[in-house]
C-alpha cells in the first residue's frame, strides 16, 4: 500500500516506523521546526527528525489546509493517510474521497481530546487502550475501526504508559489497513452518551492538595509524570530545603505508629519517604527530580542530603480554592 504519513510528536514513531518498513511511504507530513530549549534553538519535531534521519520525503507545514499544500497531497495517488499526534486539523475539502485513519491513546468515546492518558490515570480508569477511527470533522468523534485494551496499574505514569500504548500502535494500525484493503472493515459509530472529553494539560494544573486520599495524590502525581510533574518544596519552618518534581509514588495505609496527628504533606519518615495525606493514610516517594538535577530515587536523594526537623511538602502550583492567590512558579490556566 502507499501510505502519506501525517504526524509530530514521538507517539507515532513506533508505527510510522512499521508502516515505512511494509508499505511504501509516499510522503511523511510534519509541523515546522520549532523553539526547544533554554536556547530556544529550532528543531524539529520527533516525526520530522525520524523521517529526514530515514531518507522520506518530508513536507513541514503549519497549515496542511492551504490550498496549494492541500492540491499537493491530493495530487498524490496514496490507498490510505494515516494521522497519529500531528497537531492539526485535516479540513473536509482536503479529506474528500480520502480514506483516513487516526490513532488515538484511549477506548473511544472515552477521552477524546489532547490529553487521554493523562486523563485516564487522573480519573482513576483500571483500562485504557488505544482506538483506530475514520478522521472526522468533529474531534475524535469519526467511526471505530480497531480497538486494543490495556490495565492501568497503580504504578503506571503517564509517561510509561504513552510508551506502551505507542508501542502497540503498529500492530492494531497494520491490522486496521489489511482490513481495508481486503474490504472487511466493520466501522462501529461512537456511542456520544458515553463522551468525556480529556483537554490540554498545563502547567498550572499539577497541583496537589495532600489532604486528598493517599489514592487521588498518588494518581495526579502519576498523571502529570514526567511532565509537566506535580513539584512541591520540602520545607521546614525557617524556609525551603529543596524543590522536588514527584515522579513515582506509592500509597500505602499509615504505619499507627505514625499517626501522632502529623499534618498532610508532612514528612514523617525520612528514610522511607513517607508522606501523611487526608484520612491518615500515605504516600511512600519513590522515584523524584531535584530542580536542575536528574531522576533518583527518594533514598538517593534523601542519603545525599541533611534532612533534619519538622519537614512538610507544599506543593509549587497552589490547589484550588487555597489561600495563595497565586499558583507558585506557574502562570495561571
Amino acid at each position: 500500500m502507499r501510505i502519506v504519513c501525517f504526524g509530530s510528536g514521538a507517539f507515532g514513531l513506533p508505527t510510522f516506523t512499521r508502516l515505512a518498513h511494509d508499505h511504501d511511504g509516499a510522503i511523511v507530513v510534519s509541523q515546522p521546526d520549532r523553539p526547544k530549549g533554554r536556547r530556544r534553538t529550532l528543531a524539529p519535531t520527533p516525526v520530522a527528525c525520524w523521517a529526514e534521519a530515514s531518507d522520506l520525503l518530508t513536507l513541514k507545514t503549519s497549515n496542511v489546509n492551504e490550498p496549494d499544500i492541500a492540491a499537493r497531497l491530493r495530487d498524490i495517488d496514496a490507498d490510505a493517510w494515516v494521522v497519529i499526534a500531528f497537531g492539526q486539523k485535516l479540513g473536509e475539502p482536503l479529506l474528500r474521497d480520502r480514506f483516513a485513519i487516526n490513532l488515538h491513546a484511549s477506548l473511544l468515546p472515552r477521552w477524546r481530546g489532547a490529553a487521554p492518558i493523562n486523563h485516564a490515570i487522573l480519573a482513576g480508569d483500571r483500562e485504557t487502550g488505544l482506538s483506530v477511527i475514520a478522521v472526522a470533522q468533529r474531534m475524535d468523534a469519526g467511526d471505530v475501526l480497531g480497538q486494543v485494551r490495556m490495565a492501568i496499574g497503580p504504578a503506571d505514569t503517564a509517561g510509561n504508559l504513552h510508551d506502551a500504548l505507542s508501542l502497540a500502535g503498529p500492530d492494531l494500525v497494520s491490522r486496521v489497513l489489511v482490513e481495508h484493503s481486503e474490504c472487511s472493515l466493520a466501522p462501529a459509530p461512537q456511542d456520544e452518551s458515553r463522551v468525556t472529553q480529556a483537554p490540554k494539560i498545563h502547567r498550572c494544573d499539577a497541583w496537589i492538595n495532600f489532604h486528598a486520599s493517599s489514592d487521588e495524590c498518588r494518581r495526579r502525581i502519576h498523571a502529570f509524570s514526567p511532565a509537566p510533574g506535580v513539584s512541591v518544596e520540602l520545607a521546614t519552618s525557617e524556609g525551603t530545603i529543596a524543590t522536588l518534581k514527584l515522579l513515582r509514588v506509592e500509597a500505602r495505609a499509615s504505619d499507627p505508629q505514625q499517626r501522632t496527628g502529623a499534618a498532610p504533606g508532612s514528612l514523617v519518615d525520612t528514610a522511607d519517604g513517607c508522606v501523611m495525606c487526608g484520612g491518615n493514610r500515605t504516600i511512600h516517594l519513590l522515584d523524584v527530580q531535584p530542580a536542575g538535577g536528574k531522576p533518583m530515587t527518594w533514598s538517593a536523594f534523601a542519603r545525599g542530603r541533611s534532612l533534619q526537623g519538622a519537614l512538610t511538602l507544599r506543593s509549587v502550583v497552589a490547589p484550588p480554592g487555597s489561600a495563595d492567590e497565586e499558583p507558585r512558579g506557574a502562570k495561571q490556566c
